[in-house]
């Protein structure tokens, strides 16, 4: 309880009557609000009163409590501090300082070390995650983690069927993993669970829990009030092994929404205006706040589809305040003890009156029209009445081939319901989708009650293909055989990312994202060329009709069907699991250690590759059908910076070897520098590396004896897994000298020896012509990411201190 010297602990005696109590009750209120003033947003009268009973973090973890309280103390001490009312994002990251009354609080300056409550991670950056806490040696994780197979189902034919090829296919990497979780503690879902954020939100997120995943689309959680963010495996490792987790102090942007969703408008069209509105790299570094009265008029799942695709901004992550939209989807899912817990201490959930965010949008829901957003990037927004007329003028097909909705965006049974209000609307005139029509459910849960409540039969009815529970096409794991690789064609997608050949690894095909109504509508029209709000669908018998909005419940009336039971809790003792690694397999390696930096400056290093323009973790480390290595690092390293266009030439995977005078493919070339004993670097342009938290961007370079990478900007997630593999991420001073690095130069990079936070570092570039230029470089590395280069990693660094 709050004391500043006017508050007396109340006491009470056997004879005590009851008007006595209240009494000293309603005293001590009084007292409170004295104490308080009548300015300051007041502690929640009824938490000071209120039982310190534990409530479990989730019911596969009884043994770990939520601790609200510790948060509020830490808030409190941060709030007198810095003198001044808290953002929501302030109040839950703070609240998690690892050293709340010392740490310097700067937003966008500091580095922050923070004790996250809780880790979870996807199969395909579990592997690397995993081999990384072994190679730490520790015994078992420090907070509870969990473990999702998602990203290793193809889809090919339907969801059964996908579902058992894939644990046959991948029954290596699932043995490792769920031997692996078993040995150090870790919960597992087996293959067929769902998507990793679906099963967070429904199970392990809550109001004001600090969680981080190994996946860029961990910050779904916010819709549950959660501070959710994405990052690479090494990140994990640190915070399962028990060590402050670091994060440069988030900027927070608010976004204030007013007016009422309603129509055709759905909590996609948020995002995709916000996208718009921001670009790919206007989120970098900050959180984006959703406040305002037009909160409540967003379910608690629209509100996570908004967090999500807040990635795609390149966002920390995205979060909404506590409310009653949030405590209904808490109760529904099991969780009303977390609910009443919530709102004892709904002060900590919610911003502070009067609090300052450094950027301020504002959206009118009332006044916000459907959204499209593409092709090729996720921040080209045209509002829905508008993208047939700019397909034609850009030369877009205009045809749609195949409408795709699902995905950890856009899964949850409101997203269901509505898309099966309009196909229902169809088959009643006996309309069937033009375009081919694809489903993915967002869990096991999601599918078997919509299974149960007719939706799954009607989507099925109106020609879609019910998917595996998995990420599927939205992530590249897709067989697809209706078009040829470089044929020109359009996709509609409730994804969250459409960057070049992301969803089918063809380059000419036009990927678009946009809300499941929206999809099912354009669907059903076969035609980019359809304003569902004005335009009319012909019927086989020639009836021209028009769709009515969609509809659809935001919670089912009955409780959801969990369906399958798919968890598989760690044991109590697992002193005698074993987990195997093949020496000769080909999906999984163990680790070796990185060599350390040998203390000179690096000299005389190759250009691996200039890159010309946009350059993702998806053009640096592809997906689809590379997903299978993700556990071997040589192997997935033959994928490195495959799909990057070289600014020589404009081609992809095709860069001269300066020892040789050949072209190669960028791995062949690299790996030849590498065994000849010469280092290299990457340039780079604009927000380089940004999309998904893949770490094995970073760790292919690293592995190939890359040294650094130099761009004109970074993206936030990339940037650190960098610093975390000992490669230096580097920027330009002046962006303009990426114009004055030739595909041939030799590269050094000095002042190495007085490395230090804020000091640049020099890059002399030799020419072949014999000349050579100087500039400035960048960087954001801090004391103790300054000890993970030296030691060759954090990794290695971790090692040292032990």
């Amino acid at each position: 309880m709050l004391n500043n010297g006017l508050l007396k602990p109340v006491t009470s005696h056997p004879g005590d009557t009851y008007l006595n109590k209240m009494a000293s009750y309603c005293l001590t209120v009084t007292r409170l609000r004295l104490a308080l003033g009548t300015g300051a947003r007041r502690f929640h009268v009824s938490t000071a009163f209120s039982a310190k009973a534990k409530v479990a973090m989730s019911r596969f973890e009884p043994g770990s409590s939520i601790n609200y309280e510790k948060m509020h103390e830490n808030i409190n001490i941060v709030r007198r501090r810095l003198n001044r009312p808290l953002t929501l994002s302030e109040k839950i990251v703070y609240g998690h300082l690892d050293d709340p009354a010392g740490q310097e609080i700067d937003r966008g300056r500091t580095y922050l070390r923070l004790r996250p409550d809780r880790v979870a991670m996807q199969d395909a950056t579990a592997q690397m995650a995993m081999l990384q806490f072994i190679s730490s040696g520790l015994p078992k994780v420090a907070v509870p983690s969990t473990i999702h197979c998602d990203h290793l189902i193809e889809a090919q034919i339907g969801g059964a069927q996908d579902l058992q090829r894939a644990k046959e296919v991948n029954q290596e990497v699932y043995n490792f993993l769920a031997t692996a979780a078993a040995k150090y503690g870790v919960g597992f879902w087996k293959p067929g669970s769902g998507i990793i954020h679906q099963i967070i939100l429904e199970n392990y997120a809550y109001p004001g829990v600090m969680l981080i995943g190994t996946d860029s689309h961990t910050p779904n959680g916010g819709g549950l009030g959660a501070i959710c963010i994405g990052v690479g495996g090494a990140d994990a490792v640190d915070v399962m092994a028990g060590i402050p987790w670091e994060l440069k102090c988030p900027k927070v942007i608010g976004v204030r929404l007013t007016g009422t969703l309603s129509g055709w408008t759905s909590p996609k069209d948020v995002i995709l205006k916000v996208a718009g509105i921001l670009t790919v790299k206007g989120g970098t570094g900050a959180i984006v706040e959703y406040h305002g009265p037009g909160v409540d008029s967003i379910s608690c799942t629209g509100m996570a589809t908004i967090c999500n695709m807040g990635a795609e901004i390149g966002a920390t992550t995205s979060v909404f305040p506590y409310n009653h939209r949030m405590k209904t989807y808490l109760e529904k899912t099991g969780r009303g003890e977390i609910s009443s817990v919530a709102d004892q201490f709904k002060d900590d959930l919610v911003p502070d009156e009067g609090c300052e965010y450094d950027q301020v949008i504002e959206i009118n829901l009332s006044e916000l029209k459907p959204h499209i957003n593409g092709p090729f990037t996720p921040d080209l927004a045209h509002p829905v009445s508008e993208i047939g007329a700019i397909a034609k003028k850009s030369g877009w097909p205009l045809e749609v081939k195949v409408g795709l909705i699902g995905s950890c965006t856009n899964s949850s049974y409101e997203d269901m319901g509505r898309a099966a209000s309009l196909a229902k609307q169809a088959l009643d005139k006996g309309l069937k989708c033009k375009a081919q029509f694809t489903v993915t459910p967002g869990s096991e849960q999601i599918r078997a009650t919509i299974e149960r409540d007719g939706y799954a039969k009607i989507l099925s009815d109106v020609g879609g293909i019910v998917l595996a529970n998995a990420c599927g096409p939205c992530i590249g794991q897709w067989d697809r055989k209706d078009v040829k690789k470089g044929e020109k064609n359009t996709i509609v997608t409730s994804f969250n990312r459409n960057f070049t050949a992301r969803n089918d690894a063809n380059p000419a095909t036009h990927a678009f994202v946009t809300s499941p109504e929206i999809v099912t509508a354009l669907a059903l029209a076969g035609t980019l060329n359809f304003n569902p709000e004005t335009d009319y669908l012909t019927a086989p018998n020639g009836e021209k009709f028009k769709l009515e909005p969609p509809s659809g419940d935001e919670l089912p009336s009955r409780d959801f069907d969990p369906g399958q039971d798919t968890y598989q809790h760690p044991p109590a003792e697992s002193s005698s699991v074993n987990v195997d690694v093949n020496p000769s397999s080909n999906r999984l390696q163990l680790l070796e250690p990185f060599d350390k930096w040998h203390g000179k400056d690096l000299e005389d290093m190759r250009v691996l590759i200039k890159v010309k323009g946009k350059c993702t973790t998806d053009h640096i480390s592809a997906a689809g059908p590379w997903l299978k290595f993700r556990g071997h690092l040589d192997n997935i390293s033959n994928n490195l910076l495959i799909g990057a266009v070289n600014i020589e030439n404009d081609a992809v995977n095709k860069v001269k070897n300066q020892l040789t005078g050949e072209y190669g493919g960028v791995p062949d070339v690299a790996r030849h520098y590498k065994a000849n004993g010469v280092n290299w670097v990457v340039v780079g342009d604009e927000n380089y590396g940004e999309g998904s938290s893949r770490e094995h961007a970073a760790l292919e370079p690293r592995h190939l004896g890359g040294r650094a990478i130099i761009v004109k900007s970074f993206a936030r997630i990339h940037e650190t897994n960098l610093k975390k593999q000992g490669l230096l991420p580097l920027t330009f001073a002046d962006p303009q000298d990426y114009d004055k690095i030739r595909p041939d130069d030799k590269i050094s990079i000095t002042g190495l020896k007085s490395f230090a936070p804020g000091k640049t570092l020099t890059a002399v570039i030799k020419h072949s012509d014999g000349s050579q230029q100087s500039i400035s470089l960048n960087h954001t590395f801090n004391d103790t990411q300054i000890e993970w280069f030296k030691a060759g990693s954090a990794l290695n660094r971790m090692k040292e201190l032990q």
